[in-house]
């Protein structure tokens, strides 16, 4: 990665030094706090490194991350966007504007050169730089921290580090395959004397997630967090789960199986009266609130931090003045609207297809309580970005991937009840049906949860694009079909001299 692209980070709570010669600067200079001087200084006092780990949190939602001023790249949600187009779940159902226009149509995954190729990976390499900053100054890589307190911001950095590869490998990787296939630069520190790293293999890549994820949740075992912006053992254990399903080998599913059910056994589900907005629920349901029992991970969003026009609630939401609201709505693909069975509840999230308004866009799953039309206009809605119910179906998935139909169907079964009336179809589901069945609940659940991508990917899914959509309505693609994966963006190959090698 180019220096200029890495150095860019304004680092909260330190002064970063790097890219001068040597031999024009002393080694300890006294205008300026180096990492070695602020290590030696977080030893005595870990609370010095709260500024950092928060500024790592910050990045997630603030406009612009991805290097940009496009009103598309505000962060970790921004980029759940993408991913839900490009599955063909999310429908961009007006042009109006033309934001996500080159998603929709396929035309960033193949073009190096579009923004909308770069803003993952500039917005994704930065936390990595951000995390790998903090651990340098902890000590390193391999450094075993020597209290709780420091072992809890080593968590927390490799966990973002760990974050941050694994939606590098599913967004610029076609699946884990042999393992041998070249990705991705890694970088395990932010010394800018190891910039320009050449790709490395899925299996490095995936050694590292793993790796860090483990430590982390060793790290983490004792942590209470104040708030749920921050990374914890369960978002940890989460994170791990999905990295290994993405990979994929049964003992990964049978590691998957046990990590899903410590997170059950924290977090509830989503309850019915959360799910669906009814016509009175408007301050109980949605997708709006950190306070829901199941978001795990997520921020709650306030005033103070200026989120408005350029936000996942503008993209999104009807009920936030800006572009869903003003002309490029979005909405779920038919097919699969059409898929929800008639008595699931979860259908009543979208305004039907024969509607006199807001015809099949997400009006009673994400909206602003007041639900005014155009109407908030500072965000304070919440953002999530992981939740328990993710778990409970990957849980399902785990259990029929090994074999275990019958736990498989009473998983499943434990998670539809409180969402369908009549779920005895199920009893005759076994095998590759049993999988093909999680597979749709799980679209179906996490639509606009950017978690409906990965789940094509580790499915081997091929996708069908609904009479809804704009571009290539009624098109089929498999997973690894070129245009469903973005290329490595123009900066990095022009920047990036050992890349190939």
């Amino acid at each position: 990665m180019n220096t200029k692209y890495i150095l860019t980070l304004a680092f909260a709570g330190s002064a970063m030094l790097s890219g001068c010669k040597k031999d024009y600067l002393d080694t300890q200079p006294s205008q300026f706090t180096t990492p070695d001087q602020l290590g030696a200084a977080a030893q005595q006092d870990p609370k010095l490194l709260n500024g950092s780990i928060t500024g790592l949190y910050t990045t997630m939602f603030t406009p612009g991350v991805g290097g940009t001023t496009g009103h598309d790249d505000f962060g970790h949600r921004g980029v759940d966007i993408y991913s839900d187009m490009l599955c063909s779940d999310m429908v961009l159902a007006a042009l109006n504007y033309g934001w996500y226009a080159p998603v929709a149509r396929y035309q960033a995954t193949v073009d190096f050169t579009r923004n909308e190729a770069y803003v993952p990976w500039r917005y994704l390499y930065r936390q990595i730089f951000g995390a790998n900053s903090i651990i340098d100054i902890l000590g390193g890589n391999d450094l075993v921290p020597a209290t709780a307190a420091l072992k809890v911001t080593m968590g927390q950095a490799k966990t973002m580090r760990a974050y941050g590869y694994f939606y590098l490998s599913q967004l610029y990787a076609k699946e884990y395959g042999s393992g041998s296939e070249k990705i991705l630069p890694i970088y395990i520190t932010a010394d800018p004397t190891k910039i320009n790293q050449p790709k490395s293999t899925t299996k490095e890549v995936w050694d590292l997630m793993v790796a860090d994820l483990t430590q982390s949740i060793t790290y983490l075992e004792g942590y209470t967090r104040t708030t749920k912006d921050q990374v914890d053992k369960n978002v940890a254990k989460g994170l791990l789960a999905y990295v290994l399903a993405a990979r994929g080998t049964q003992a990964d599913w049978t590691q998957v199986a046990t990590l899903t059910q410590d997170i059950m056994t924290a977090y509830p589900m989503t309850t019915a009266a959360q799910l669906v907005y009814n016509g009175t629920n408007g301050t109980t349901a949605g997708f709006n609130n950190i306070a829901t029992a199941s978001w795990i991970w997520g921020v709650d969003l306030t005033l103070a931090q200026g989120i408005n026009l350029i936000s996942w609630w503008g993209q999104v939401d009807q009920f936030t003045y800006s572009y869903a609201w003003a002309g490029d709505p979005k909405t779920i693909d038919r097919g699969l609207y059409d898929a929800i069975h008639a008595d699931d509840i979860r259908k009543n999230q979208f305004a039907s297809p024969t509607a006199t308004s807001y015809k099949l866009q997400p009006i009673n799953k994400f909206f602003d309580p007041a639900r005014v039309a155009g109407g908030q206009r500072q965000v304070i809605t919440d953002l999530v970005y992981m939740r328990s119910d993710e778990f409970y179906l990957l849980n399902a998935e785990a259990k029929a991937r090994l074999g275990q139909d019958a736990s498989a169907r009473t998983a499943l079964s434990t998670f539809l009840t409180p969402r369908i009336t009549d779920i005895s179809y199920l009893t005759s589901l076994s095998g590759q049906a049993l999988l093909n069945e999680i597979y749709l609940q799980t679209r179906i659940e996490l639509w606009g949860e950017g978690k409906s991508y990965f789940a094509m990917k580790r499915n081997k899914a091929t996708i069908t694009r609904g009479i809804n959509h704009l571009f290539d309505a009624g098109s089929s693609f498999t997973y690894n079909d070129p245009k469903l994966t973005f290329v490595i963006p123009q900066a990095e190959v022009l920047n990036n001299p050992n890349l190939n090698k």
